[in-house]
């Protein structure tokens, strides 16, 4: 089985899983990340400088280290979800989903069907035209993971029917996005809280979200969460540096 489908597989049977984001648009950092324990990654394409060819390489580096590497690509554009997808990515995560029509036209986008995803065999994903085009397209089906972020008010309304699509394999809890949403300020706050356990506890998908890197998990994972995105290269190059600079010997004694 495939590093992707291995990912697929555990995120649907909620399998605890952690990840981080990645801002930075560049190989090496795929590959430093790729000799850890972390179960996935994801680009950031929505917050961070990412284009195509930064994109192509960072997941040409996650083919060389076996590290699945998923896209958060900038919207629901099926162009793009199709170029990252033939870039070999493990999946995408897709901003802002709001309604089940929505969740249909992405779950469509995902697949090698009628006005779906279209479909070359010569990709990175294709293998560059070694595989047969029905290995290619019976490999995807396995391989390809689509996650929903919910974020927005309607959203959260409809979080439930969005998780019920067919092809709709998580749901992942945008909590700055959601706090911004309902007029909040912290997303620690307790109307927050309460509203991402709403949609931690959704049927038909698996669910996760984004949590601080010293936050504990647990609550979240009682509320139903089973994957979850904790900090980025980012932060780590700053905790790292803050706590090197901690260390500088004290000269006022």
């Amino acid at each position: 089985m495939s590093p992707h489908a291995r990912f697929r597989a555990a995120l649907i049977a909620r399998v605890q899983l952690v990840g981080c984001f990645i801002k930075t648009p560049h190989p090496t950092v795929i590959e430093v990340l790729g000799a850890t324990d972390l179960d996935f990654l994801v680009l950031d394409g929505e917050h961070s400088p990412f284009d195509k060819t930064s994109t192509n390489l960072c997941l040409l580096a996650a083919r060389a280290v076996g590290m699945p590497v998923l896209v958060r690509v900038p919207d629901d554009n099926p162009a793009f979800i199709l170029n990252v997808l033939d870039c070999g990515a493990a999946g995408v995560v897709v901003p802002h989903v709001t309604s089940v029509d929505q969740a249909e036209r992405l779950s469509r986008a995902m697949r090698y069907l009628p006005g779906g995803r279209g479909i070359a065999g010569t990709t990175r994903a294709g293998g560059y035209g070694a595989l047969p085009l029905p290995e290619h397209r019976e490999r995807a089906a396995a391989e390809v993971t689509l996650i929903c972020q919910i974020e927005d008010r309607e959203g959260v309304e409809n979080a439930g029917a969005i998780a019920a699509v067919d092809g709709v394999d998580a749901l992942f809890v945008g909590r700055a996005d959601l706090t911004v949403s309902y007029g909040k300020s912290d997303f620690g706050d307790p109307e927050i809280a309460a509203l991402c356990g709403e949609v931690l506890g959704a049927k038909g998908a698996t669910t996760g979200l984004f949590v601080a890197p010293t936050e504990d998990m647990s609550p979240w994972r009682d509320k139903g969460a089973s994957f979850f995105l904790s900090g980025s290269d980012h932060s780590f190059l700053f905790s790292g540096a803050k706590a090197l600079a901690a260390r500088k010997p004290d000269t006022t004694s």
